[in-house]
């Protein structure tokens, strides 16, 4: 490449990082959001984080178009085009964090100012701290290509696993003493699965990072702890 070119190639990739921090940026306060929503029952920040999801996938969009302009471009290879495929695999896994906050803070406006169990937010609580320090750690490890702290990430996904069998079996508790409490823990549950899946996703972005900075894939199977709500996924 000509010097020129080069100069333009940094800068790209300089482009696709600033996206990226501004994506990670987004996804951390709108878990954030989500859960304090979640746990306030208040129905304002509830509906700024659904709002907040099209900034998110609008930058998705533009990363994934920069990448594949720059690959044909420039075509890359070797680091360069680890940077570019990077970028693409941690726009799309935070695109995700976005959506199952998003998810979370709609089943916030379904339960309503209604939390009929204060107790079970405790669970849940536990839960999201762990997933929003997941995500910011493996955002650190992104942002200064540290290998050590992206394979810390992966290997304390099996500790949200845990607590998501915790919030399991208190939510199951809690519908058999009083059937009217069915419906609210429904909601609950569905929540809880959307917080471990954002830690999947963190987890994800650890790989990621890995694959970035060593140019070698961790093992397939990571730990996991999970024997709760295994196919209770989803979109709200």
């Amino acid at each position: 490449m000509t010097d020129h070119t080069v100069a333009r190639f940094d800068q790209e990739l300089g482009t696709l990082g600033r996206y990226i921090a501004e994506m990670g940026g987004i996804a951390e306060k709108m878990f954030s959001d989500a859960m304090d929503a979640l746990i306030s029952a208040d129905m304002d920040i509830a509906r700024t984080v659904v709002e907040t999801d099209t900034r998110l996938d609008a930058l998705q969009r533009q990363v994934e178009e920069l990448a594949i302009l720059t690959i044909a471009r420039r075509q890359p290879m070797a680091v360069d085009l680890r940077e570019i495929v990077a970028a693409i695999r941690i726009s799309a896994d935070l695109e995700r964090v976005g959506d199952l906050a998003k998810n979370i803070a709609k089943r916030t406006l379904k339960i309503g100012p209604e939390m009929r169990i204060p107790r079970a937010a405790v669970g849940l609580k536990n839960m999201g701290d762990l997933a929003l320090l997941q995500l910011k750690n493996v955002l650190d490890a992104y942002a200064g290509r540290d290998l050590e702290k992206a394979k810390d990430v992966w290997m304390r996904d099996a500790q949200l696993d845990a607590l998501e069998d915790s919030v399991f079996r208190d939510l199951l508790t809690f519908m058999m003493e009083d059937p009217r409490n069915i419906t609210f823990c429904t909601h609950l549950l569905f929540c809880s699965k959307n917080i471990e899946r954002a830690g999947d996703h963190t987890t994800n972005v650890a790989e990621t990072v890995h694959y970035l900075v060593s140019g070698t894939n961790l093992p397939v199977e990571r730990p996991k702890g999970s024997l709760g709500m295994t196919n209770l996924a989803g979109k709200a």
